[in-house]
């Protein structure tokens, strides 16, 4: 990691709206975006495909070590594939907060997520970005809702994409998530000290990007 390089860290619970907001922010920044959620959904629907049991901590990581990812515009290709539909169904995404809390599989991903530490900028978003991959980035955003806006947002996501959903699950589900990811040993979902809270129960998409901007240009190390 270049440490003139600016990096702006994203961090949240499930369904928060921070991967839509983070990519706003890094477009409108001509910045990279890191997506770190995703790999961890690709690493769940990669261990699914090769049947290995995604409570298998040593297998699950050692599957990581030996993934081709590319990230594509929209697309997400894992060996030449096309993969960007599959790891956003609702079954990976639970697959991928339980792959998530085992600290080998966390150590395996760790130099793939530096290397997208690249000029001009970088916006990552996740749940240790700001805590554990890059802890000297200098603007740091804890992004959250209410469990009952995140679930509403999620379940409206689904419907638009024809899918099925049912409300009553899906907070479930988030419930279940956010306690995995808050107690897990290995890189817990919590706000570092130093980062900025960003609530958006009340916020469009738009006003919480522009709260980000207006932030980032503030720090005088950055260029406005």
């Amino acid at each position: 990691m270049n440490a003139s390089i600016p990096v702006i860290t994203i961090d949240g619970p499930s369904a928060s709206g921070k991967g839509t907001v983070a990519q706003l922010v890094a477009t409108q920044l001509g910045f990279h975006y890191l997506d770190s959620g995703a790999l961890y959904r690709i690493v769940a629907l990669a261990t699914h495909q090769q049947h290995i049991a995604w409570s298998d901590a040593p297998a699950v990581a050692e599957c990581a070590k030996n993934l081709n990812i590319v990230f594509v515009d929209e697309q997400v290709l894992l060996n030449d594939k096309d993969i960007a539909y599959h790891i956003r169904t609702e079954a990976i995404g639970k697959g991928a907060s339980q792959v998530a809390v085992h600290a080998p599989l966390r150590a395996a991903l760790l130099d793939m997520q530096h290397h997208f530490c690249r000029a001009p900028g970088l916006v990552a978003d996740g749940r240790d970005m700001g805590t554990v991959i890059f802890p000297k980035a200098p603007l740091k955003v804890f992004l959250t809702a209410t469990t009952a806006v995140r679930a509403s947002r999620r379940y409206q996501q689904l419907m638009n994409k024809n899918q099925a959903a049912n409300y009553d699950d899906i907070l479930q589900d988030l419930l279940d998530r956010d306690a995995r990811d808050q107690n897990r040993t290995s890189a817990p979902l919590v706000m570092a000290d130093d980062a900025i809270l960003l609530e958006t129960d009340n916020l469009t998409i738009s006003q919480a990007v522009d709260f980000i901007l207006q932030k980032y240009h503030r720090f005088t190390q950055f260029p406005a």
